[in-house]
């Protein structure tokens, strides 16, 4: 299966479960008393509509290159990520938002069977993020990472709903408001989740040298290929799943133009072959020594 279909996969996974949540969440916090759990499901809401923008996203970047597109339109992944990112700072404002306002408010306890709706969320929703976060490394989707991280954040609001409900119920009478304390705590954390997941989009789409371990990769298989003595110059800039590579390859300076070009050639498809998630790879031949005055 290539690397888009599983992204895409992983996605319709992620809208399907985010979906159920949604509703559990909802209808658990309004007959249970308990804010923080309807604050749950407001963010596992948004992470419905952000889901679907992801799923949106690989679809538009699995179109071919085109005349104006050259190297596809795998650079629409990091600019998904930012809507993302855009709809879990929204979902952090509304939930500390209205968290605030509910400690102003007297309320009831929330209800103790609460706490078992919260520990079987918990639970899928880590393991929701493994699978998520797994199938972002196979692929290197930054996407699905951003889509992994909403899991790992619905699951961080689910425990702080989980301690604020056990709070108000242990303590009683005076510590009401304890959920909504818990449900203003977890914006905090996904506010710092939602920078965690910007700053490696935004080195994508400024090209940032960010991948030491693929240049030494491409630099070790060029040394594969028959004629290659080394390497000196590797860029790489990422666009979707695919990486470009401009690389500088030394060869001996004896040899004719035609024979250069075929090592090239030969450099570029045997680096494509053995790294499968190369895109466009662009060789220039140097030689061993400059012979010309």
């Amino acid at each position: 299966m290539t690397n888009e279909k599983t992204a895409v996969r992983t996605t319709y996974f992620s809208i399907a479960g985010n979906i159920t949540l949604a509703l559990v969440k909802g209808a658990a916090g309004f007959f249970g008393n308990s804010y923080a759990l309807i604050a749950d499901a407001i963010e596992s809401t948004t992470d419905i509509f952000s889901s679907a923008l992801v799923l949106l996203g690989f679809k538009y970047a699995e179109k071919p290159p085109d005349e104006n597109h050259p190297y596809g339109h795998g650079k629409i992944e990091p600019l998904i990520t930012f809507i993302v990112v855009a709809f879990l700072v929204t979902s952090a404002t509304i939930i500390a938002y209205e968290s605030i306002q509910h400690i102003q408010t007297p309320h009831k306890v929330p209800e103790p069977w609460t706490l078992f709706v919260l520990t079987g969320i918990i639970i899928w929703k880590e393991i929701s993020f493994q699978i998520v976060i797994r199938k972002s490394k196979q692929t290197q989707s930054s996407s699905l990472r951003a889509d992994a991280w909403h899991h790992r954040s619905d699951a961080i609001t689910s425990v702080m709903a989980f301690l604020g409900i056990s709070i108000a119920l242990i303590f009683g009478e005076g510590y009401e408001t304890a959920d909504d304390w818990a449900a203003l705590l977890a914006s905090g954390f996904i506010l710092y989740n939602s920078y965690l997941i910007f700053r490696p989009a935004l080195g994508e789409i400024m090209d940032e040298h960010q991948y030491d371990d693929l240049i030494e990769e491409i630099r070790q298989r060029a040394l594969e290929v028959e004629g290659i003595l080394g390497t000196e110059k590797c860029f790489i800039r990422k666009s979707g799943m695919k990486y470009h590579v401009d690389l500088h390859a030394i060869v001996s300076g004896d040899i004719s133009v035609e024979k250069g070009h075929w090592i090239a050639h030969a450099l570029k498809d045997h680096l494509r072959k053995v790294i499968p998630n190369l895109g466009h790879v662009l060789i220039h031949i140097e030689p061993d020594q400059y012979t010309y005055k």
